[in-house]
């Protein structure tokens, strides 16, 4: 309460326009922005069957695509910001949302999970998070699934009783009063929900994005097609693409901050293998080579001032 919440910390010291658009847009569909991007497979397909020979590591493209998004969100921590009630919050963790079918049948119940991360995993540590919940939550027991058990209880309510407790859960939402374990619960208080359309053989959506919630990305996968691409000088020639629908919310960000943000999306999609160290190990190598540095601008100055003493001592002996 009080631009205080269990997921989010409150931005303060924004510029007029930032602060004014939640007002001028009060509600998320209405400062959706719709983008479409062309994703070349190549580097994908190699990265994938390189993996899979030298390591046995079995990856596919949606979570090449989780992992990037994770990165990308970390880098770019504009674009896991939310707004509720017209206030903008920087969400306090990075967390993805996708809804699976255990069988591909008109009939089978979708169950809908949320993946945790820090933002600095690498992507064998993001395959290991998304298998690791797909693991637990596939079983033939579906009740182990916290959001499952959730939408089970209201489901059994009677519509009026339903309809009242979803006004309390969006009042306690609106006011910054719903309790951790629900927004951990919920799907809908997510950084980007992803949707892989390609199992199902469909091409790219614009999907919407909930009002109800926190969702600021929707990222929809499409299926694959060949295509002819053109390259930098012309030469026009045959590529495995598929389509990446994103849906935005241009509230929390300009378009200048989103257009960086998808680049630094399509570059990690593209090139996953920039994905395979962790940001410590990363930070670890920077750290090292600045020391590196450091010490050689020290030995740098260290060696002119000696030149500049021997300098001065040969014109005093020549004097």
């Amino acid at each position: 309460m009080f631009g205080r919440r269990a997921d989010g910390k409150r931005v303060k010291d924004l510029m007029i326009i930032e602060k004014a658009m939640p007002y001028f847009m009060p509600m998320r569909i209405d400062g959706v922005n719709l983008y479409k991007q062309q994703i070349l497979c190549k580097n994908m397909d190699e990265f994938i069957l390189k993996e899979r020979q030298e390591n046995g590591v079995h990856f596919n493209y949606t979570e090449i695509l989780i992992a990037a998004a994770v990165r990308m969100l970390y880098e770019r921590p504009k674009a896991n910001r939310f707004i509720v009630n017209c206030q903008i919050f920087q969400r306090k963790e990075i967390t993805i949302s996708m809804s699976i079918k255990p069988k591909l049948v008109d009939d089978c119940d979708e169950v809908t999970l949320k993946f945790h991360f820090t933002g600095r995993e690498n992507i064998y540590e993001v395959k290991k998070i998304v298998d690791d919940e797909i693991k637990k939550n596939m079983q033939a027991n579906s009740d182990t699934h916290g959001t499952t058990k959730a939408a089970k209880i209201l489901g059994k309510m009677p519509y009026w009783m339903f309809k009242v407790a979803m006004k309390f859960i969006r009042f306690l939402d609106r006011y910054g009063l719903l309790p951790k374990s629900l927004i951990d619960l919920s799907p809908f208080h997510t950084s980007m929900f992803v949707t892989d359309l390609k199992s199902i053989k469909l091409d790219k959506v614009y999907h919407h994005l909930y009002n109800f919630g926190t969702t600021t990305i929707f990222g929809a996968l499409g299926k694959v097609k060949y295509m002819p691409v053109s390259d930098r000088s012309g030469e026009i020639r045959t590529e495995k693409v598929m389509d990446l629908g994103l849906s935005l919310d241009e509230r929390v960000a300009d378009g200048l901050y989103y257009g960086h943000c998808v680049k630094l999306l399509l570059k990690y999609i593209e090139n996953p293998e920039l994905l395979k160290a962790s940001l410590s190990e990363i930070e670890v190598i920077d750290k090292a080579k600045k020391r590196a540095e450091r010490k050689a601008k020290r030995e740098e100055k260290k060696r002119l001032k000696r030149e500049e003493k021997e300098k001065i001592i040969k014109m005093n002996e020549i004097a």
